[in-house]
């Protein structure tokens, strides 16, 4: 068995290339002859060292006798869920006690400003 089924590949696309070649049961070699490209290309798909185009994608997938459909994407956040959790978070905010700013021992920088452009 190949080291590859123990790595974890980092892109997306890296995932894609290798859940083709392994629900396939083909090699690298296998699949990259059948798709018509270099084994050393397929590998570095597979290691995320190269990202494959739209077009690289479907040739792999059609070697491995599969094919490639486009689905709706869900979003990971569910907005109505995270609308809630905003509004739990500032009603806490607004709970919080309030403390008054602290008074400043030197000038404002405005002020400053002021001194320094009116003295020029």
């Amino acid at each position: 068995m190949s080291s590859l089924s123990a790595h974890k590949p980092t892109r997306p696309s890296a995932s894609i290339v290798e859940e083709i070649r392994s629900r396939s049961g083909l090699t690298q070699a296998e699949l990259a002859r059948r798709a018509g490209l270099p084994r050393s290309v397929v590998n570095a798909y597979l290691k995320g060292h190269r990202e494959p185009g739209a077009d690289a994608l479907a040739r792999l997938a059609t070697a491995a006798g599969f094919e490639l459909q486009l689905g709706r994407r869900v979003p990971p956040v569910d907005a109505e869920r995270a609308g809630r959790i905003l509004v739990q978070v500032l009603e806490l905010a607004e709970a919080l006690p309030f403390r008054p700013r602290p008074t400043l021992d030197y000038p404002r920088l405005a002020d400053r400003l002021a001194q320094n452009g009116a003295g020029a």
